[in-house]
């Protein structure tokens, strides 16, 4: 027992108990609940190169095979493990992002490689500057921008691609400004390489915007490599003679273009032949390059001073015959590289565009425009001097506005930071304000994408919150990594809806306030206004799932269940209607894939099976109440009868559409007839009516699934074709008078003015739309043929 000596011991010893109490708490606290970024220890602004980087640092040194004596090495590298497994994910990272850890379904990161794989294998040029690592989302950004790309189709566990890595440094390196070198990864982006036609490692590819990709095939040294990209790099080196040069100089003059000359002459070395091939491919469209040999043309070399090999730089305007050789650019060195800075840091600026004139020139033309504060932010970077050449075929224009002299006409555009914006050819009411890399490929591919596209950047002044059109607002912040993903896609989606649905995008970070009035807890947050009505998308970032979306909104598919219309539509249904519905909740990662799939199914079914959804997070009572005990639960609600509330609840393993479309039609009654020999030849033979029959076997796998698919068939031409069913196991000498060699085997037996085609005409589909279609067809051209015959008689 302990004896405190006066109250003020007593307080110093709670206070000690109480910061123990404290430590431990907050120890848990840390060791079970840091998020997957602090795992990595990257921000939330990582790239997808800074993640893959931090989780290889980290995979060498917690790994359990370097870790053999620590009980706890496999689940902490776990943790790691399905850490880098959801960021790397543009989807799964929104998930995280928005949900946590319970938006997502348990198995990622269960698996992991060898040590020697994160040592050797993985990330093998996340560290080479020159060679740029491209995923699905960049790659078709960067080989549309109009540069030249030589990409490396590489597998982890190739061998071959192992041996080609460091030539493929070494080439990146000697190329470096001549042409874009890329890479990759087959085993992250499978689909990308299939759908490239990658079929073999490592596969090099070039490509150019508006050219077929073209196959490397010769050998992997860094010379043959050097020799095929340069077949391909656009440059012309022209031989400047007493003949051609005032011509030559003038008209390029006359196009704002200069020159790059190197003088050679006896005594000193001027720039060899692949120098001067490899300056015209760097400077292409910028500067012209040629060569004069001053032993051959002593006059002309004489009247523009020039006594010694050199090389110089004349830009439009250079007086050729001056003594003080105005405005010419001498260059010392013979390296391509260092001469092709050093003319690019002296090639003017984009045209600085005044605020008297800028809603004029905005509304005649359409821009790339630079905002800068004072300081011209853009001088870092002499690349992006390339953009007006670039982009000349786009007729994109390029320049810059300083906000500084105009604060107002920036404050209004919501430019309150340095960046970049493409003004549509409407002044200022149209335009997309660019958040990508500031890196010259991902500025191309959004110019060219933004002009041709129909998304708005909106602020207060342009939101549409009583708009009576349709509008999607991406509410976004520009740090977000899914955020950037997702602007193209929305480009891309926005072509396809114009004129039925607008689109804009609102960064949070700049209108606080606004994201805030509409409770955006999480970004990207893509939202439908119409109206009154506000329709949140929860599907993943492509242009195509967002179509179907809108379509979907559109065109409902799928109602949303209340309890009150639950209760009126599907309890108190109909004697003939039937029911599927899926009960869900918004941060439930399986419900968040069925979603797409179920609104698929209930396209389908429309007619047949009236589809809906109740949200259980929303309606956590009423769901509790109905007994639903998981998500998703989907059930089927039959038709009435007098038995006591019935339905039947999806076990199965696959939740896509026709996995659960074929289950909901199996409930349906029969709406096709079962033949026998006698009706068969009674009715289908000999009868006055088309017929579509089914030849089958009850063992026969294929047959069991597309029975209902045949059902549906039976139910979309009902009226104008009659549906029947002949089984082969039990009428097997029917079958084989039929002719039918397989099951299932679906023939139409059409019939016309007294004549029977008795053999039947196959029909190869297994999808009831299709043999609909067919069928119709085959009615109308039948009916063409007897107007015909008529018209004849």
């Amino acid at each position: 027992m302990r004896v405190w000596l006066n109250k003020d011991d007593y307080l110093r010893d709670l206070k000690r108990v109480m910061l123990c109490f404290l430590i431990v708490y907050m120890a848990i606290l840390v060791g079970t609940d840091q998020d997957f970024y602090s795992l990595l220890g990257v921000s939330k602004t990582a790239s997808s190169r800074e993640i893959r980087q931090a989780f290889k640092k980290l995979a060498l040194k917690l790994h359990p095979d370097k870790n053999p004596n620590n009980p706890d090495a496999h689940s902490d590298f776990l943790k790691i493990n399905r850490a880098y497994e959801v960021l790397k994910d543009e989807d799964l990272r929104k998930k995280y992002d928005k949900y946590g850890e319970k938006g997502l379904a348990d198995n990622q990161g269960g698996q992991y490689e060898s040590w020697n794989y994160y040592r050797y294998d993985f990330g093998i040029y996340d560290d080479d500057p020159e060679i740029i690592t491209l995923d699905r989302r960049e790659f078709d950004a960067a080989v549309n921008s109009g540069e030249l790309w030589f990409v490396n189709f590489y597998s982890p566990g190739c061998s071959h691609c192992h041996d080609l890595a460091p030539t493929w440094r070494d080439f990146a390196k000697e190329v470096d400004g001549l042409l874009r070198i890329g890479a990759v990864n087959c085993g992250d982006d499978r689909m990308l390489c299939r759908m490239k036609g990658v079929n073999s490692y490592p596969s090099l590819f070039i490509f150019r915007s508006g050219m077929a990709a073209v196959k490397y095939h010769g050998d992997r040294s860094k010379e043959s490599l050097v020799n095929f990209a340069m077949q391909h790099v656009r440059s012309t080196v022209t031989e400047l003679w007493t003949g051609n040069f005032v011509n030559s100089i003038q008209t390029a003059f006359a196009a704002g273009i200069g020159w790059l000359i190197t003088f050679c002459s006896k005594g000193r070395d001027c720039l060899t032949s692949q120098t001067r091939l490899r300056l015209s491919g760097m400077l292409d469209g910028l500067v012209n390059v040629g060569w004069m040999d001053c032993a051959t043309q002593d006059n002309l070399c004489k009247s523009l001073d020039i006594t010694t090999s050199t090389t110089a730089y004349f830009p439009p305007g250079a007086t050729l015959n001056n003594k003080e050789k105005s405005g010419i650019l001498f260059l010392n060195s013979l390296d391509a590289k260092e001469i092709y800075l050093e003319i690019m840091h002296n090639l003017p600026d984009f045209e600085l565009l005044s605020a008297n004139t800028l809603e004029d020139r905005l509304a005649h033309h359409r821009w790339l425009l630079f905002f800068h504060f004072g300081k011209n932010e853009n001088s870092n970077d002499p690349e992006l001097k390339k953009l007006k050449t670039l982009l000349k075929n786009e007729h994109i224009q390029v320049g810059k506005f300083d906000c500084s002299s105009a604060p107002d006409i920036c404050s209004n555009l919501y430019v309150f930071q340095p960046c970049l914006a493409v003004f549509k050819g409407q002044g200022t009411k149209e335009f997309e304000i660019h958040h990508g890399k500031k890196i010259l490929y991902d500025i191309l591919a959004f110019a060219k994408e933004s002009v041709n596209s129909h998304v708005t950047t909106l602020g207060p002044q342009n939101f549409p919150a009583n708009d009576k059109e349709p509008w999607l607002v991406d509410f976004f912040a520009p740090w977000c990594p899914p955020c950037r993903a997702l602007l193209p896609e929305l480009r891309k989606a926005s072509k396809h809806l114009y004129g039925q649905l607008k689109f804009g995008t609102l960064d949070c970070t700049v209108h606080e306030g606004l994201c805030n009035m509409y409770n955006i807890q999480a970004y990207p947050t893509t939202v439908v206004f119409n109206q009154s009505n506000i329709h949140e998308y929860e599907g993943h970032h492509s242009a195509e799932q967002i179509l179907e979306f809108v379509e979907d909104l559109m065109n409902p598919s799928v109602i949303s269940l209340t309890p009150t219309t639950f209760n009126e539509l599907v309890k108190q249904r109909k004697h003939d209607e039937v029911w599927m519905v899926d009960f869900y909740s918004p941060w439930c990662h399986p419900c968040q894939v069925l979603m797409p799939e179920w609104k698929r199914m209930a396209r389908t079914l429309t007619g047949l099976i009236n589809v809906g959804s109740i949200n259980c997070q929303q309606y956590h009572s009423f769901c509790s109440q109905e007994n639903v005990r998981r998500y998703p639960e989907i059930r089927f609600f039959p038709p009435k009868s007098n038995k006591a509330y019935q339905y039947h609840s999806y076990n199965g393993w696959n939740r896509d559409a026709y996995s659960l479309r074929i289950w909901g039609l199996g409930f349906l009654p029969q709406a096709s007839i079962d033949l026998t020999p006698q009706t068969f030849n009674e009715k289908v033979l000999q009868g006055k009516s088309h017929w579509v029959v089914d030849f089958y076997a009850p063992w026969c796998g294929p047959c069991q699934n597309f029975a209902p698919e045949f059902e549906l068939l039976a139910r979309m031409i009902k009226g104008k074709v009659k549906a029947g069913k002949v089984d082969c196991q039990a009428y097997a000498q029917t079958c084989q008078k039929a002719g039918i060699r397989a099951y299932p085997t679906v023939k139409f037996y059409p019939y016309e003015r007294a004549k029977r085609n008795t053999w039947g005409e196959e029909i190869d589909s297994r999808d009831a739309k299709e043999i609909t279609t067919l069928i119709y067809e085959k009615l109308e051209n039948l009916q063409n043929h007897g107007k015909r015959n008529k018209d004849e008689l």
